[in-house]
């Protein structure tokens, strides 16, 4: 599967409060949710991001809170994934659950800058900066949770197996 779309960056340490405002987690509908996507880091971002869109940051991307909101709000806004130089242990895995797509690339991120137009190959985790043709190398996904990401998270992934009779 191939992710394409215009880079959104950020810096280190975005935590979840950043992502999405604690001042929003009265409603845990997506669509509400993705309007006030990455308000605190970039008030513009929910209304410029475009379906694609892919956010690039620094590391620990997603510490802080546990809240499945924050990875509900990049994938609801119509990001197509995270690329970051590490992420916090929980928001990677609630990601998964909730089927957002999420790379570790060191090397992109230094080079990578916003408003690059990147492609992200979901299967090989091979990023290409399509405005400088610059490769890089992400840790690809292991092959049982892209099953989960293609699904649409884990509530999707387990419905579907159990229908299969699995």
């Amino acid at each position: 599967m191939l992710l394409q779309g215009d880079v959104w960056k950020f810096g280190n340490d975005v935590d979840t409060d950043l992502i999405i405002a604690a001042r929003y987690l009265n409603s845990s509908d997506p669509a509400e949710l993705a309007r006030y996507c990455m308000e605190d880091a970039d008030a513009t971002f929910a209304s410029k991001v475009k379906q694609g869109d892919v956010i690039v940051a620094g590391k620990n991307f997603g510490c802080g809170s546990s809240r499945e909101h924050a990875p509900i709000s990049i994938k609801a806004a119509g990001v197509s994934c995270v690329v970051a130089k590490s992420f916090a242990r929980i928001f990677y895995r609630n990601s998964f659950n909730i089927g957002l797509p999420i790379f570790e690339c060191p090397e992109a991120i230094e080079e990578l800058n916003e408003g690059d137009k990147i492609t992200v190959n979901a299967d090989t985790g091979e990023i290409i900066n399509e405005t400088t043709g610059k490769k890089y190398q992400a840790v690809p996904i292991p092959d049982f949770m892209r099953q989960i990401i293609d699904a649409g998270g884990l509530i999707s992934y387990v419905k579907g197996r159990v229908n299969q009779g699995v």
